[in-house]
């Protein structure tokens, strides 16, 4: 009976190999996983959710991560919303922010958003028997009322708000926190309500957000809202790839600049990009943090494996193998890459100011900071040691490990 239960609903039943999919990555369920599980096991179709702030051009690997997850509840036919959070992101996300955030105006917010559902659907099947949704939180935030408002701000205390890290934080360090600010968690949170959702998922940078949703959800519609944080992208300092940290992997970039990228990771980011980033099994996973762990190979064949792994899913099998090929070329055997960037100055041109009129370095101080580290050379071998290094005839600049300019001097 329950198969045909199943069946009649178009869901896929949990096995214990679904369900070991399921955990991959996460960092916690609640109010716990045995609680989801017994839900999806007794054949119920679940609404599960993500939003995403449009507050840039591109969606990344962060995203990625969720959007991954996202998928393997769709597969399993269960109903998916994958939510643009078109007018949060005109308060902006306070999270982990010590200073207030820029508010986008709504121009800047659509224009963000263009290619947001293109790029999902590497993940996402908007189409078919069971299609994923594509919303927006304006349909419903904008029409709430200054009584509605009123109303939903009475649900939740200033004590609530302020247990917030960041909140805190700035508070000790007598920095400001903006009204706005206290409502960006509030209105993300009356998002489940709207939606009437059993799941969110989400980083666990989100958590507050989230477990705002979880409370707005029990208090409005009594229902018990599953959170699903997902471990995030970061180094062992706590540094994670995105927007904000400037280093994050768009999945704009073209599969030379995508596999470039994922090779400038730190080691300790390795297995972490394994297991959040990619479509290895599970037992694969395994053997591969076994042999990191053991020291089989060097870190930086692993890597290589790890960034062909990921690239491969939005480029294919063969343009990962090229993207390997061109940076084992470029990076391990000092080849200059094909598709070098030209440009033409007149003789006498400080270096650094072409670098930054290029994009090659983003100011004075980081040129200043790459030439003491070492790290401005011409492909000659010459180390650039002078702040004030002029251009006088045609050079190759290699800055860091992946970006090159090749400049020629204007007679």
């Amino acid at each position: 009976m329950k198969n045909i239960f199943f069946k009649n609903r178009g869901l896929v039943k949990l096995d214990e190999m679904k369900k070991d999919e399921l955990v991959r990555g996460v960092q916690e369920f609640l109010p716990s996983k045995d609680f989801l599980f017994k839900q999806l096991s007794e054949g119920k179709k679940i609404r599960i959710y993500t939003g995403i702030d449009p507050t840039g051009p591109t969606l990344h690997l962060g995203h990625m991560i969720v959007l991954k997850k996202l998928k393997e509840f769709q597969d399993l036919g269960h109903e998916v919303i994958l939510l643009m959070g078109d007018f949060t992101a005109m308060i902006g996300d306070p999270t982990d922010k010590l200073a207030v955030r820029k508010v986008l105006t709504e121009k800047e917010v659509k224009n963000n958003l263009k290619l947001y559902k293109k790029q999902a659907e590497f993940f996402l099947n908007f189409k078919g028997q069971n299609p994923a949704k594509f919303l927006y939180n304006s349909s419903w935030l904008k029409k709430l009322n200054l009584k509605d408002i009123l109303d939903l701000t009475s649900l939740v205390t200033v004590d609530q708000m302020l247990k917030r890290d960041m909140f805190s934080r700035r508070m000790d360090e007598n920095k400001p926190i903006y009204m706005h600010e206290f409502m960006y968690p509030l209105l993300q949170g009356y998002d489940s309500v709207a939606m009437n959702v059993d799941v969110e998922i989400g980083g666990n940078d989100q958590l507050f957000n989230m477990m705002m949703g979880r409370d707005l959800q029990k208090k409005i519609n009594n229902k018990e809202k599953t959170s699903i944080t997902m471990k995030l992208l970061a180094d062992t300092t706590g540094k994670k790839m995105g927007k904000t940290e400037g280093n994050m992997v768009s999945l704009l970039d073209s599969n030379i600049e995508m596999f470039g990228k994922i090779m400038s990771w730190t080691d300790d980011m390795i297995l972490n990009g394994f297991e959040l980033c990619t479509n290895v099994s599970n037992e694969n996973l395994s053997e591969i943090k076994k042999q990191f762990n053991e020291g089989v190979s060097n870190p930086r064949d692993f890597k290589l494996m790890l960034a062909k792994e990921i690239v491969k899913i939005y480029y294919g099998e063969e343009k990962a193998r090229l993207a390997e090929e061109n940076f084992i070329n470029t990076f391990s055997k000092g080849e200059i890459p094909e598709n070098i960037q030209e440009i033409g100055v007149p003789a006498g041109t400080p270096l650094g100011i072409i670098l930054q009129n290029e994009k090659i370095v983003a100011s004075a101080g980081e040129f200043k900071r790459l030439v003491r580290e070492g790290a401005v050379n011409t492909t000659e071998g010459e180390e650039i040691k002078d702040f004030n290094y002029l251009v006088s005839k045609p050079i190759v600049v290699k800055v860091g490990k992946r970006r090159f300019l090749d400049i020629k001097v204007l007679m």
